[in-house]
Formats: structure tokens, sequence, C-alpha cells
């Protein structure tokens, strides 16, 4: 049995399926949008006023910390990053042909979308809201980062209203993108954002991901905080 990507990714299934599996924003449309992303339109559980800045609790990426990446930013206070390896999961569900084919399905749906793979997952629930920020990263390549954002969201299904711009931070170029995510399964709409960016160890891409609209506004400045602090390791 081969499980439909398109439903795995459905909201419901991405944050109770990985946590079973795992132990556990806009311009104009492909274009340069001068006008700054978005921000918070709601008061932040865990990340101060609407609009306020998220307050810093620390930086992820570099050797020793809580997730390796081939870049740094920082997290928002109270969040908690946690690496994913997975290689661990593929390899302990890889071949055995009953229920063990199906969570590897489950797992490669998971942990792979486009052409990036699951690195990082930082928790939002410890700062009051449901939702992530992951860390996503690639093979060494020539593909631009625009062209890894687009492979990204067309992995997920079922997107639609996608808007691209480019943005700068440091030394760093990339793409940033916002649209809307409709789950099949529970037959609702919600905004997500994601950025791209390359490195010389490959493409990474952060993604915000909340339970709905409302969440993924509230955590809005979190985004904006590892944006703003992306580096190069």
């Amino acid at each position: 049995m081969r499980v439909e990507v398109g439903a795995v990714r459905a909201r419901v299934a991405q944050m109770m399926v990985l946590a079973a599996v795992l132990g556990g924003c806009a311009g104009s449309p492909d274009g340069d949008d001068p006008k700054s992303s978005p921000s918070a339109s709601a008061a932040s559980r865990g990340t101060g006023a609407a609009n306020a800045p998220a307050e810093r609790g620390g930086s992820i990426g570099t050797a020793g910390s809580a997730c390796e990446l081939p870049v740094t930013f920082d997290i928002a206070k109270d969040w908690k990053a946690k690496a994913v390896d997975s290689g661990k999961y593929t390899s302990a569900t890889d071949g055995d042909g009953g229920d063990g084919d199906l969570a590897g399905d489950l797992a490669d749906a998971l942990l792979h979308q486009g052409p990036v793979t699951l690195a990082c997952e930082v928790d939002a629930k410890p700062a009051g809201n449901i939702g992530f920020l992951r860390a996503w990263k690639g093979e060494p390549g020539d593909a631009d980062a625009r062209a890894v954002l687009r492979a990204f969201v067309a992995a997920e299904d079922n997107t639609s209203k996608a808007k691209y711009r480019a943005f700068k931070t440091g030394a760093l170029s990339g793409v940033e993108v916002e649209y809307v995510y409709t789950s099949k399964l529970l037959d609702e709409s919600k905004k997500e954002c994601a950025l791209a960016v390359t490195t010389a160890h490959g493409p990474v891409v952060l993604h915000l991901g909340g339970m709905d609209s409302e969440e993924h506004e509230e955590m809005l400045p979190a985004y904006e905080l590892a944006k703003r602090t992306l580096r190069s390791a």
C-alpha cells in the first residue's frame, strides 16, 4: 500500500503522524516585491504584543547547538529546537514488507518534501502556540533558491495563492513565499510561509506551519526573527 502524499501532508497527519513516526512572507507573484514581509496581526503568545519583534531565546545551526545546519539563526524565547535524523527512520522501516513499508511511506512523505529533507524542528508549544518552524536541507547543486522553494511548495500539494519575493539578510540572498494550504481531510484552509537560501553545503528551507491561520499569525514574529538573523554557518 502506497500512502498518497497529498493526504499525508494534511495538517492533522503532519502534526500527529510525524510525532508518532519521530517519537514524540508576501509580495507580487513571481517577482521581487519591495514591500516588507508580513508581521503578526494578533498578540503573540510567547513572542510579545502584536507587531512586536520576538524575544531571542538562543541560536541554532552551529556545531554543538541543538541542530547543526548549513546556516545559523536565532529562535524565539521558549521555542525548543530538536534535530531530526531522517536516515534513522528510513533505515528502521526499509524492506520488511508489511506495516514497516507503510511506516516507511509515512516517514518518506513527512521527512522529505521536494528537493529537501527535514533536519530540525523548532517547537512553539512551550511558548504557548501550536506549530513548528522547520528547517529542511538539500544536497549541493546548481538549483537556485527560487527553484528550490517552488519545488518545496509544489510537493506539499493543495496549495494556492503563492506569492514570492526576494530578500537579503547579511551576506545571504534568498526567496520567501506566503501561500494558502487547504486540507482535503478537514476542508479547511490556512496560511503558511517559507523561505529558501542556497549555501555551499546545499539549499536550506525554513517553513512556518501552525494549526490554523490564527496560530500562523501569532508565530510570525519568530519566523521574522529567524529570517532577520539567518547567516551561513
